[in-house]
Parts: C-alpha cells; structure tokens; sequence
C-alpha cells in the first residue's frame, strides 16, 4: 500500500518520523525499544561545547597535581577515557551498534574549533549523518546580527568541509530573515534544516525567589511556526526539511507533509506518551493516506506549500490581518461589551 521511502539529506528512511535529540536515547535498551515501536531514524543527544570545556579543565587541575609522580602513575585514573566528551563518543559508538536504522549525531558547541575537532571525532564513531544544533544566546550588546550569521554560515561550511556525512541544521526561528539564513547555509552544505529548535527558558518561582529551570514540553500546535516556513521554503531550496517542535499525532505529522516537509522530529509526545505513541502515529498517517488514496508521500508532499496552494496569502501578513479584523467571531455574542 504505502510506499515509504524517505529521502532525508540522501539518508533513506523507512517513514517520516525521526526521534529528535534527548536524554531518551542514553540507554540502549530505550533505542531498541524506539526502533522496535517504528521509529525511521534517531538523533543522539547533544554534545555541548560546556561538557568539552569543563572535561578539559578537570583534568587539567586533576594532573597538576601528580606533577612530581612518576608518570605511570596516570594510570590510576582507568576510567579517564570514557569520562564527558569522550565518554559521549562511546555511547554513540555504541548505539550505533545496538540499532540498525540510520543514527544522527547531535553537536552544539561556541567556538569553531570545537565544532570542527568534534564533528570528526563524532563522525568515526559510525554515526549516518550529523545536526549541528544552533542555540546561541547574545553575550553582549556590541556584536551585530550579521556577524552572528556570519559565523554560523562559516561553521557549518567548515564541518561540511572537514566530514563526509551528511550535515543538518537544527536553527531556532529567532532571525531578521531566516529564509536568508536558510539560502546562505544550504551553499555552504548543509543538507538538511531541522525547524525550529526547542529553547531553554528559564523561569522564576515567586515563592523562593529563585530562578527555576522547569523541564520544557512542547504542547500541541506548537508546530504551526515550522509549518509556515516549511510552506515557504518548500520547492525553494534543494535540502531536506524536517518539522519539529509540538508534533504530537499522526495527523500533526499529515500536516506538515502537506506543507512541504520530508520529515518530522518527535520527542515530547514519546515522554508523555512512551515509544508505543510511534505506531499509533504511523497507523494515523496510515489511514489518511487510504482515506485519499494516496500510495506513497510524496503523493501529497508540499500539496498545500506556498508554491502549491490555490490561496496566495495563507502565508502571508493578509492572514493575520483577517483574523485580527474578524476576532470577534472567537467570542459568544454578550461575552464582550
């Protein structure tokens, strides 16, 4: 019935639903369970520039202090080699050896160089492809967005440089023109983007007065910003485009299918609702599919993109301004005066 073959940044997927990275996947048990509930592809959790940092500092201190030792003596740290960073590249190693569909690794990092050594060490490890996760928080008032992007652009064409896997971006949607970014990063290498990036907000509780780091979900529907920008980059540009964020059901998926993505990412609905929440997405996008007789996804792939609607402002300001004109309509006559 369903052809399923997906081609995500020349990977081919058995269907659209990757699991997007997280603490989830750090036991192999939960990536056998993943793969065995249907899930195409797995990204790895990320491996963050302050885990590279803070090992390399510890050890640092940590050897100062056998400075007069006999060197043999290094070998009372056995476990060294498998501590943070490094310890990160073997439980991918080995997770790549437990499951057998593609495994994406997942890198976020501050400097260059980081980016760069660790997009080669992680590559050796066996993964299919890499993420490069942009999460970037200005750290003054003086750098400009240009050179941001500049930078980022420059990276991600410095990793494609330096791998031969495959490269995806992970982008967050705060950017003046992120189609620009999207254009700029694709002529550097990337062959995919990831739409958008969860991000990390903190919270304060007004009962202790401390900052809180609450544990961040998505709901259902925060998907629709991918939705717009996948709607318009569909057809625009060459590389894979995978919707993320909010993505809770089959029928969400069906969505963001019809608006031109390859993909999707998944991760809150699998915590709420445990790895068997992935076949019931699957037998949702089943029966849409024989409710329209479609065969296979690409039947019904970017049907209602920017390119493809019969509605030329749906993705424009002109939607916007129609439901602020008619919000009246939200409200029971007698509920607003």
């Amino acid at each position: 019935m369903t052809d399923g073959s997906i081609n995500y940044m020349g990977i081919k997927l058995a269907n659209p639903i990757i699991i997007g990275s997280s603490n989830m996947v750090d036991k192999p048990a939960t990536l056998k369970q993943l793969q065995d509930a249907g899930a195409a592809a797995i990204v790895f959790k990320s491996l963050f520039e302050e885990q590279i940092q803070l090992e390399s500092l510890q050890f640092d201190s940590e050897m100062e202090l056998f400075n007069e030792r006999n060197a043999e003596s290094v070998s009372l740290f056995p476990g060294m080699e498998h501590a943070g960073p490094a310890e990160h590249l073997y439980k991918l190693e080995q997770a790549r050896k437990t499951i057998s569909i593609p495994l994406i690794g997942s890198l976020n990092c501050v400097f260059t160089e980081t980016w760069i050594n660790w997009a080669i060490q992680m590559e050796k490890t066996g993964i299919d492809g890499l993420e490069l996760n942009f999460f970037g928080i200005p750290r003054d008032f003086e750098t400009s967005a240009e050179s941001i992007e500049n930078e980022q652009v420059n990276i991600v064409r410095e990793v494609t440089k330096a791998v031969s896997i495959p490269v995806s971006v992970k982008l967050s949607p705060f950017y003046t023109n992120t189609l620009n970014v999207i254009k700029r990063m694709e002529e550097a290498g990337a062959k995919a983007f990831v739409l958008f990036n969860r991000m990390f907000e903190p919270d304060i509780s007004i009962n202790s007065l401390k900052h809180i780091s609450p544990f961040n979900l998505s709901d259902h529907g925060d998907y629709r910003q991918s939705l717009r920008y996948i709607g318009i980059l569909h057809n625009n540009v060459n590389a894979s485009l995978i919707g993320s964020n909010g993505i809770h059901s089959g029928y969400d998926v069906v969505k963001l299918l019809l608006a031109g993505a390859d993909a999707v990412q998944i991760v809150s609905t699998v915590y709420l609702n445990t790895p068997n929440v992935i076949g019931d997405i699957l037998s949702e996008i089943r029966q849409f599919m024989s409710d329209n007789k479609y065969d296979s996804y690409s039947d019904f792939r970017g049907l209602l993109s920017k390119k493809s609607t019969k509605d030329p402002f749906v993705y424009k300001r002109a939607q916007y301004i129609e439901l602020l004109l008619h919000s009246d309509k939200i409200f029971k006559k007698g509920n607003i005066v």
